[in-house]
């Protein structure tokens, strides 16, 4: 099976859902909005420079789930989706997972943002499958902790090949789209890695390479993205 996988945040969306569910739960009140804020942008900082506790990170990311009932987490969730992620899916990364969904593609996206937030995502783009950080439940309410691996990083690759295994498939013909060099581990196991709209460290790396680089931030998808 031929598989195209994606990242997820700054990559199909032309910005970060982790980052902006939280800036949204500020916003609604659900959370202390002046200090968590300030945190908030402290762990973006920190991802994009490549020195993210990704435990610390998700303690406190994960913790406001533990909070609400399930039902109102939802209800939330869609506004969020309407107002802060809707906005953001740019027409070339739709126009990129048709594409590869027309040549027979299995198309993935894998992210290190928690499935809560990720699930309705990956849905409305349309994926075949959604590999992402898990949040542990406990009767029918988030516990505010991680359950299992993080999908970061090396646990992205680690996520992938137990998901693989299940599948009984391999990365033989595949691609890997990323705007990160914190998927540096994953883009050097794919057949096709490309860079989209990539930091300043990845772009350095791809040019070395020799990978593509594209962006989906346009109206059209480049000619040169698949």
């Amino acid at each position: 099976m031929q598989l195209a996988i994606f990242d997820l945040d700054n990559t199909l969306l032309a910005g970060d859902s982790d980052y902006l569910w939280g800036q949204y739960l500020a916003e609604q009140g659900l959370v202390d909005g002046d200090s968590y804020q300030k945190e908030n942008h402290r762990f973006y900082m920190e991802y994009k420079n490549g020195t993210l506790d990704i435990h610390e990170f998700l303690r406190f990311s994960l913790r406001p789930l533990s909070a609400y009932p399930l039902e109102a987490l939802q209800t939330h969730r869609g506004r969020f989706m309407q107002s802060k992620i809707l906005p953001i899916i740019t027409a070339p990364a739709r126009q990129l997972i048709a594409a590869h969904r027309q040549r027979g593609r299995f198309c993935l996206i894998i992210t290190a943002t928690n499935r809560f937030v990720t699930e309705p995502i990956a849905s409305e783009l349309g994926v075949d499958d959604l590999i992402a950080t898990d949040a542990e439940m406990s009767n029918g309410r988030y516990t505010g902790n991680v359950s299992g691996e993080p999908c970061f990083q090396q646990g992205k690759v680690k996520r992938l090949h137990a998901w693989l295994r299940q599948k009984g498939w391999n990365l033989a013909d595949s691609w890997f789209y990323s705007d990160s060099h914190n998927d540096l581990p994953l883009l050097e196991e794919v057949k096709n890695p490309v860079a989209v709209d990539p930091d300043e460290t990845l772009a350095t790396h791809a040019e070395f390479k020799g990978w593509p680089i594209i962006s989906l931030r346009g109206k059209n998808l480049p000619e040169h993205g698949m």
